[in-house]
């Protein structure tokens, strides 16, 4: 779409558009005071079941645990069980007043975007998804929060726990503190937490107009330009609603600001006990004031750097402190002749105007569906898709152990091995293309730079480019690739001498031994990956999908007439066998004869 040139064209496109975006507000608000309220029943009335009913059982066994965990050394341990009442009593009344706000917050926005997203799709009966969008995706939506929040109760907690009273090595030594350096801990935590929150939540509140009324002047100048987000005719309400909506997401970086500056005050007892030096943990008190203060400057656009005193904080000149790095980075640059931050902005001002330019038109909710992080998740469960039928035709994945995990859900074999295969092929496919980061699929190559930069999925990516150096230092032969399916998914991998009757052919132990270590990282990162609540549920449905092909392609093996038919519309499947005129019928996690 041409962007309008001169002051009347624009200002003629920001009238015409007015109208239509105050009328799909108006609806979308009209549904959400209608779908809003049965959303937040069903999510704090849920959640609220779940967390309460369970807290009984969780109190019991965290104490359990702790008391008897051989990680934790016995000063670590008595500490936390003094003190692990306070999280105790808090978690249900942080949990009840979050399933509140996020119950609001969800009931409020999901009917209000589907409706301004039915108006952007090719629908041929947009004016009737104008009114039904949103309303029972919303609802069923919130069933799905209560669901995620069952299984992190049910089987992340239970995992987390497991792994905390699991056996060590003898080599590993247990955490512990030193009781010497408590009083001063303890003294420079209070006096943190003192300084650090008035001060940052001082910043916070200062920097906060600018964030205002920079944020508006952006917006208001792309709405009059047609630039940026308002480029595309689809994108207007999306990008009207932002401009009203701006401060709240202002009032919601404020309230973040104060919530972390406590953490950021204990954090500096964690200092005095590393640097084991009082004067340090004081230090830190005050630098990150200065810290947090260039931290804002640098996401608002305003000066570098900060006025405020930033003292030295860790005796390690190496790794140093976070600003004083900041500022050696900038000195270097600035020699020489470079402006990272001007050409960061720019980068990112690019990057946007190519995506709407050569994407086109796309709702709010498919531009959240095609951000990297998302990408990253959904190719993980794609490639397991297609690595699961692999699998279970080469015999390495029986029926017995997909139907163990769905109707006893015990998945625990088949939810770290599938995945940790799915992710060993795409290292050996990126090592041998000699790639720079993650051949993810055939055009698509995931890099640092063009990576993900949540701070989680850089915790699940980083490892692994290592482990696909490591491999690719390894030169392995196709023999060996091949060899090392088998190996992942029916071996423990402990030892190299696990190998010798195996089909591996290379007897060199150095190799298997460091193969053996890299299969062992990769079971333990997609161990901490299948606690995630969104995890476990999308595994269960494919496994479903996995188990219902399996039958149907053995049926088809044996000659059997065999049908899949869904039974009244609620979302089950029948596997009717017409040869012995019986039926299977799969809901939810059960296998019931009908």
């Amino acid at each position: 779409m041409e962007v309008p040139q001169g002051f009347l064209a624009g200002l003629w496109s920001f009238i015409s558009f007015l109208p239509f975006f105050l009328l799909l507000f108006t609806l979308g608000l009209l549904k959400a005071a209608i779908i809003g309220p049965i959303v937040v029943a069903i999510i704090v009335v849920g959640n609220s079941a779940v967390i309460i009913g369970l807290w009984p059982a969780h109190f019991i066994w965290t104490y359990y645990c702790v008391a008897k965990s051989k990680r934790l050394g016995m000063v670590l341990k008595v500490l936390a069980l003094v003190l692990l009442p306070v999280p105790s009593v808090l978690w249900p009344c942080i949990g009840i007043v979050a399933s509140v706000l996020g119950g609001v917050g969800y009931g409020v926005f999901a009917p209000l975007i589907a409706t301004f997203e039915a108006k952007g799709h090719n629908f041929s009966e947009k004016f009737f998804h104008c009114f039904a969008d949103g309303c029972w995706s919303t609802i069923k939506g919130s069933c799905i929060v209560v669901l995620d929040l069952i299984d992190f109760c049910f089987h992340s907690y239970f995992s987390y726990m497991d792994e905390l009273i699991a056996q060590i090595p003898e080599d590993e030594k247990p955490m512990e503190i030193n009781v010497s350096k408590l009083p001063s801990c303890l003294l420079v935590c209070l006096i943190g937490v003192a300084v650090d929150v008035p001060l940052i939540t001082a910043v916070a509140l200062w920097k906060s107009p600018y964030m205002l009324f920079k944020g508006w002047k952006r917006l208001l100048e792309d709405l009059i330009g047609r630039e940026g987000p308002f480029l595309e005719t689809v994108c207007v309400p999306f990008a009207g609603l932002a401009i009203i909506l701006w401060p709240l997401a202002v009032v919601g970086a404020v309230m973040g600001a104060i919530v972390s500056s406590f953490f950021l005050g204990l954090y500096s007892g964690v200092v005095v006990h590393q640097e084991d030096s009082l004067c340090l943990g004081l230090a830190f008190v005050i630098s990150v004031v200065s810290l947090f203060d260039e931290y804002v400057n640098d996401l608002l656009y305003l000066k570098e750097g900060s006025c405020l005193p930033r003292p030295k904080y860790s005796r390690d000149v190496n790794s140093g402190s976070v600003g004083d790095k900041l500022d050696d980075n900038r000195n270097k640059e600035a020699k020489n002749g470079k402006d990272d931050s001007i050409t960061s902005k720019l980068e990112r001002e690019g990057s946007l105007t190519s995506k709407l330019v050569s994407e086109g038109s796309r709702t709010l909710k498919w531009a959240i569906q095609q951000y990297k992080p998302m990408q990253v998740w959904d190719w993980l469960f794609k490639s397991c898709e297609v690595n699961g039928r692999i699998l279970i035709r080469d015999g390495l994945v029986s029926l017995k152990d997909i139907g163990e995990c769905i109707l006893t859900g015990d998945c625990k074999k088949l939810s770290v091995k599938l995945p940790a295969w799915s992710i060993l092929q795409c290292l050996l496919r990126s090592a041998k293309c000699h790639s720079s980061g993650l051949m993810i699929s055939d055009d698509v190559e995931l890099t640092r730079r063009n990576g993900p930069k949540d701070k989680v999925f850089e915790w699940f990516i980083g490892p692994l480019l290592i482990m696909k150096e490591q491999i690719k230092a390894l030169q392995l032969h196709e023999n060996e690739e091949n060899c090392l399916k088998e190996l992942l998914m029916r071996g423990k991998n402990d030892k190299p001498e696990e190998w010798d009757r195996t089909c591996f052919p290379s007897t060199d132990n150095v190799k298997r031994a460091q193969l053996q270590a890299i299969i062992r990282r990769l079971q333990g990162l997609v161990g901490s990956i299948s606690r995630i609540p969104t995890f476990r549920r999308r595994f269960r449905n494919l496994v479903k999908l996995l188990y219902l092909e399996a039958l149907q392609d053995s049926a088809s093996a044996n000659h059997m007439g065999v049908i899949f038919e869904p039974k009244n519309g609620n979302g089950s499947l029948i596997l009717r066998d017409q040869t012995q005129n019986s039926a299977t019928e799969y809901k939810n996690n059960n296998v019931d004869i009908v």
